[in-house]
């Protein structure tokens, strides 16, 4: 107030003023005094007062109280007339404050976005010419009373969809919009649905908004990536709407989602054939005469409310094919006629008529003819519908079940039960059947004389006491359908009224068998036709954007599939080719080295890193579990003719993940290897000379290393570039550390004194002529395993000096 009273001083000053100014320069005064004390009259919004923060609060400070906030003044939380405003002026604020470029030009200019175009072109910012108040961003879904239609009374949760609307989606279609708080294009829908959720929700249509703003998680979850949305729900299965958003469009897209052969058309032709079905369906039927063209949609919708329980035809009374019917049923053409159909199809067994009809009349209609006079007792779900278990003394519930067959011997027991029924109905007592060959678990309970039981039909009378099973009954005698046994009947249903102690019997019953289990084949294939015809028609109204992940995937699959196949066939050309040269190898044939191993190798060489006392850590003391590591010990000397060949024998194992290579320098590792043979003495023979002891000679060998479990294996070279196919200690080195080594000493006492020199350099190539065979029985598992405490001290792997 202070401020605009202060413009309006201004204001008179400046005109007092004009009186001695020409009549422009006043003008133009008069005009700079009117914005200036309309910059200052309007209301301003401080973020800092509003978070409650100061200026100097961090990003983590504000982000906090925010977070508080807005579930304080979430407007679905706290019912306060205010908490709206108060919830739009918090996220206002937090977005001013959460931007350090906004946040800045609050603190230099007091600016925010709602005050932005008037000193926004002193500071570099482009805008239009036009200034827009705030009743501009007032827009109707944003106004007090649009939301309390679009989002308090329709609005949806995560885990209300997830809880409530799924599982209805299987009673009734839901039509579902999705929005946001600054949609513009929501504006443009808004009528249109408004009138659609009025007259949906009049029909049974379920109604939902979802806010992105408030729930990202469910509009992810239903797969709505824009502003705005609709979509279906119906049997948990989300269907998007793709059409222009007229009445009509919407009203055809809720008529389409619901499944095809909900309604079948009825004519003179195949109404025997129609009412007929109950003993085989064992469902009432319902015949709707009416002359509009089409099925109407109220009607639909109630045939999938209660598909489960009821079947449904329609009679077009326009149709010259239908008269029969229509004079058959005494049917009037001025109003709508509903029919239901039990056991006897010849007259209904209840009507209603009405020009108006409204979803509560026929849901009470529905509701009080879900059931046969007689029913089957085809599933458990039935059964406890038909018979449920008792809860209060004055809603006892008790079932007569006639236990029979659906042989031609049965029939006139049958008819006589179903007449028995059908005039002794009563609020209390239910009349059920079933067959004895179908629930046979179920009938060995009640029936006392199974020898009797298979031949002749009879009837039990029971009460159910719990959920788990437990129940009360009385086996009558045989049922032939006599007038005797019917009188019988009678009597103690009326004693059952007065004293429900008769029940005597007590016993847990067995769920029943789901005789209809074998339609889930033909459900299947009609919910695959449904998604086939779906998909065909999102192709033919051109929506690629929700079909391009789809056909990616297919796409992909087939390119995989495709090239899967060409480097398929040219790897099998380039194997055939390379045979030949594999086969003329007659060294790894002679030593046993075989061709391929059980894993291909996935490289064209091999990778063999130096244990050194940098990679002795990773290498072998903390090698995975299951990892082994192949160390081939050499000299300076012999180190590139050695690794060549290492590098060959143990190529076609090195498709194996589990395996590792390397190799150890003896020369400045030497100290390290005696101390691991020392743990493992067995797994070493230390050769003497004629004099006395020497040094050993550990080129050419090989350790398979498991780090994990502490043990290791001993490959021990063998000359056999002069003689092949002489016996060699290589034998004993793949798994017995060294019994015909002592008897190949034996036999050849010359070749010892040799060994005493240094080999030569085909000599040391030939020394793991054998390594391949031996690499076999390490994979096998079949060689000698020296099992050590402890693995050597880092110390030990040092440079010996």
């Amino acid at each position: 107030m202070r401020r605009s009273t202060g413009g309006l001083h201004l204001l008179e000053v400046s005109v007092m003023a004009a009186s001695k100014m020409s009549v422009p320069l006043a003008v133009v005064v008069v005009l700079s005094v009117l914005l200036t004390g309309a910059t200052h009259a309007g209301p301003e919004m401080d973020p800092y007062k509003i978070l409650g923060v100061t200026r100097s609060a961090s990003q983590a400070e504000i982000k906090k109280v925010y977070k508080r906030l807005a579930k304080e003044w979430h407007p679905d939380k706290n019912k306060n007339p205010g908490a709206e405003d108060m919830f739009i002026k918090i996220t206002k604020s937090y977005e001013i404050l959460s931007s350090e470029d906004k946040r800045a030009n609050y603190d230099r200019y007091g600016q925010t976005d709602d005050t932005q175009p008037y000193g926004g072109a002193r500071y570099g910012h482009r805008h239009d010419s036009f200034y827009f108040d705030e009743s501009f961003y007032n827009f109707p879904f944003n106004s007090k009373n649009q939301r309390d239609f679009a989002d308090n009374k329709y609005t949806l949760q995560f885990n209300q969809y997830v809880n409530d609307v799924v599982p209805d989606s299987y009673k009734r279609p839901y039509l579902i919009k999705i929005t946001s708080d600054w949609c513009f294009s929501c504006i443009h829908i808004e009528p249109v649905w408004k009138e659609v959720v009025q007259e949906m929700e009049t029909l049974g249509v379920g109604i939902g908004v979802v806010d992105v703003g408030y729930e990202r998680r469910l509009a992810n979850h239903l797969g709505a990536h824009r502003t705005p949305s609709i979509l279906g729900v119906i049997n948990g299965k989300v269907t998007f709407f793709h059409y222009a958003v007229a009445k009509e469009h919407l009203r055809q897209f809720v008529e389409d989602l619901l499944p095809q052969r909900l309604v079948e058309w009825v004519t003179d032709k195949n109404d025997l054939q129609f009412l007929s079905s109950w003993h085989e369906l064992n469902k009432p039927h319902v015949l709707l005469f009416d002359q509009v063209p089409g099925v109407p949609l109220l009607y639909k919708l109630t045939a999938f409310a209660y598909k489960d329980y009821l079947q449904f035809g329609y009679v077009d009374q326009g149709l010259s094919e239908t008269a029969n019917l229509q004079k058959e049923f005494n049917i009037n053409t001025y109003a709508p006629t509903m029919l239901v159909f039990k056991e006897n199809i010849d007259k209904p067994a209840d009507i209603i008529q009405a020009k108006g009809m409204k979803k509560q009349i026929i849901d009470e209609f529905m509701s009080n003819n879900r059931f046969l006079l007689v029913p089957r007792l085809v599933n458990q779900k039935l059964f406890d519908e038909l018979c449920p278990v008792k809860q209060f003394h004055r809603r006892r519930k008790f079932c007569v079940l006639l236990i029979t067959g659906d042989e031609e011997t049965f029939s006139f027991g049958n008819h006589a039960f179903l007449s028995f029924a059908s005039t002794n109905t009563k609020d209390v007592v239910r009349f059920a059947y079933v067959y004895q060959r179908l629930q046979q678990p179920l009938c060995d309970i009640f029936t006392q004389n199974k020898d009797s039981a298979e031949s002749s039909a009879q009837v039990v009378i029971l009460e159910r006491r719990n959920a788990a099973g437990k129940a009360l009954f009385k086996p009558m005698t045989a049922w032939n359908g006599s007038e005797d046994e019917k009188q019988r009947l009678l009597e103690e249903l009326e004693r059952l009224q007065k004293d429900p102690s008769i029940l005597v019997h007590d016993a847990m019953l067995p769920e029943l068998n789901n005789e209809f289990a074998s339609m889930f084949v033909i459900r299947w294939i009609y919910a695959s036709y449904d998604y086939l015809s779906e998909v065909i028609d999102d192709i033919l109204h051109n929506n690629w954007r929700e079909m391009m992940p789809l056909l990616s995937l297919i796409f992909s699959a087939l390119f995989i599939l495709f090239g899967t196949v060409v480097i398929q066939a040219f790897s099998d050309s380039s194997e055939d080719k390379q045979t030949k040269p594999k086969a003329k190898d007659g060294s790894k044939a002679e030593n046993g080295s075989p061709g391929t191993s059980s894993r291909p190798p996935k490289k064209s060489f091999v990778e063999v890193t130096e244990l050194t006392d940098i990679t002795y850590i990773s290498n072998l003391v903390k090698l995975r579990p299951g990892h082994m590591n192949i160390v081939l010990v050499l000299t300076d000397a012999s180190k590139n003719i050695l690794l060549s060949k290492f590098a060959k024998e143990v190529y076609s194992f090195t498709g194996s993940p589990t395996l590792h290579f390397s190799f150890l320098n003896i020369d400045k590792h030497g100290e390290w290897m005696n101390t691991l043979l020392e743990y493992a003495q067995d797994a070493m023979q230390i050769d003497e000379d004629d004099g006395g002891n020497h040094k050993m000679d550990y080129t050419g060998y090989v350790l398979a290393l498991n780090g994990h479990k502490k043990y290791l294996c001993l490959f021990k070279p063998v000359y056999t570039g002069e003689d092949p196919g002489s016996k060699s200690s290589e034998d004993e080195g793949a798994g017995s550390g060294g019994r015909s080594r002592s008897s190949s000493r034996d036999d050849h006492p010359p070749r010892r004194s040799k060994r005493s020199r240094s080999l030569s350099t085909l000599q040391t190539h030939h020394k793991l002529d054998r390594l391949a065979l031996w690499m076999e029985r390490l994979m096998e598992g079949t060689l000698h395993r020296y099992y050590i405490p402890t693995w050597p001290g880092l110390d030990k792997i040092t440079p010996s000096k």
